[in-house]
């Protein structure tokens, strides 16, 4: 089999900037659309610190609020939420080229390699293709979502009112984003007042999991079914690592929280909050009711996150399963990390240690920052900067009451967590991969 062509080192860079790019000037322009008049129930101008906050949580797919979704921004101003967590969950880069393509323009190599950046598909080849069932797929799914949603958001608020709420929250469960209008019963309540409602939870659950599964695992379980022997090495990983972050906690939730409810309702509120805590954003819960343990764990689930090449934020699920993995082969004195029979690369080995490294010093460095500006406890700011991190927009309700200095501590966390760290790095300081000349050395470790 021969090997895979490397990108030049410069091609790569300049991806990764035209994404970070593309990004910042979405989160911009949002943030300058949000700031009028009409995007507002009071019709006045909301302040720039605000508007950037909601901009970039809702481009970034994080579900962090300073202002009530559903009362104080008008009809216009949650379209324009709803438009950027739409663009923000597919990818910029991806509304780009199917722009390209519908204005009857030829897409070049230069825009493929962007794209297979952006997505992180294996190959520049087929991309086009790739593209066209991102863009079906999202929308077929979100259309069936909000039909599902319909009926009780329809009986609950009325005909025009439900149609709105069912296609607002198909889309932000799909892109992952955790944005809800549940204002209008109580502020900032998320999804709590369906908690015990089973279909609404259900539909909500399968959404969240779609989304954050990726569309690469997507378009190899439309190409072969289920034959899973025949699925990529990053599907198998993919699907075998999401059963388990959501059956494994949702054991422990039942059996450590919602002790004074029925069994029915626990096992829902345990499901529900270990699918959500992976960068979804939304509560059926009050989760400041939780034990420290519990929350412990939630924060976790969030830094993990959902899939490579998804409308998730987060280490990602293979980074975690490729560790686990290398520690696994070292315990076992294996030369190789090996899964399903298949060996993997040691440069991935190597990224995932990077990125695991990255996270832990970004959430624990401005976690205790913001304990030290805020003076509050230190496991509340660490659920909130693990939040941002992991774009998962769950919070113990500190996140309007932290001063400004806070606010941008988590903007920059929630633009890390979305676009990657890894990309910013790359985009910064990418260098040439030449190969090492100096002697050899060996240093214990462990």
């Amino acid at each position: 089999m021969s090997k895979q062509k490397r990108k030049p080192v410069s091609q790569s860079r300049h991806s990764f900037r035209v994404i970070i790019t593309g990004f910042f000037l979405l989160i911009l322009c949002g943030a300058l659309i949000l700031m009028l008049p009409v995007s507002s129930r009071s019709r006045t101008v909301t302040p720039f610190s605000d508007t950037l906050f909601t901009a970039v949580s809702a481009t970034c797919v994080t579900g962090l609020i300073v202002q009530d979704t559903a009362t104080h921004w008008s009809l216009f101003g949650q379209a324009v939420i709803l438009g950027l967590i739409q663009i923000g969950g597919m990818g910029v880069i991806t509304i780009g080229l199917a722009i390209t393509r519908l204005s009857g323009k030829k897409v070049g190599l230069w825009q493929r390699s962007i794209m297979q950046d952006s997505i992180s598909a294996p190959q520049v080849g087929g991309i086009l293709h790739l593209t066209k069932f991102i863009l079906r797929t999202s929308a077929a799914i979100e259309l069936t979502g909000a039909a599902l949603l319909c009926p009780v958001f329809c009986r609950d608020f009325g005909i025009a009112k439900g149609l709105w709420y069912a296609l607002f929250h198909s889309v932000s469960a799909f892109c992952n984003a955790g944005f809800d209008l549940m204002g209008v019963r109580e502020k900032f309540s998320s999804l709590t007042s369906y908690g015990g409602n089973v279909y609404v939870s259900t539909v909500i659950m399968l959404l969240i999991i779609i989304g954050g599964i990726g569309f690469l695992t997507w378009d190899d379980i439309a190409e072969h079914k289920h034959h899973f022997k025949k699925y990529r090495l990053q599907s198998k990983i993919v699907l075998t690592a999401t059963g388990i972050l959501i059956f494994l906690p949702a054991l422990l939730f039942f059996f450590t929280e919602y002790q004074d409810e029925p069994a029915a309702e626990r096992i829902m509120h345990a499901l529900f909050q270990s699918v959500t805590a992976r960068t979804a954003g939304f509560n059926s819960a009050d989760l400041s009711q939780m034990h420290e343990s519990g929350q412990s764990v939630m924060t976790v689930l969030m830094l993990i996150g959902g899939c490579s090449g998804s409308t998730a934020g987060g280490m990602k699920t293979s980074t975690v399963a490729v560790l686990l993995l290398a520690a696994l082969s070292v315990f076992r004195r294996r030369n190789d990390v090996q899964c399903f029979r298949r060996r993997i690369p040691e440069e991935a080995v190597r990224s995932a240690g990077a990125i695991l490294f990255m996270y832990v010093v970004l959430f624990l460095s401005t976690g205790i920052a913001i304990s030290m500006i805020e003076s509050l406890p230190l496991i509340t700011c660490l659920f909130e900067t693990g939040s941002a991190l992991g774009t998962a927009g769950l919070t113990l309700g500190i996140t309007t009451s932290l001063s400004l200095t806070s606010h941008i501590i988590l903007m920059c966390l929630m633009f890390a967590g979305r676009v990657g760290g890894l990309t910013l790095i790359y985009a910064a300081i990418a260098s040439g991969n030449t190969p090492s000349k100096l002697p050899l050395e060996k240093v214990t470790v462990g």
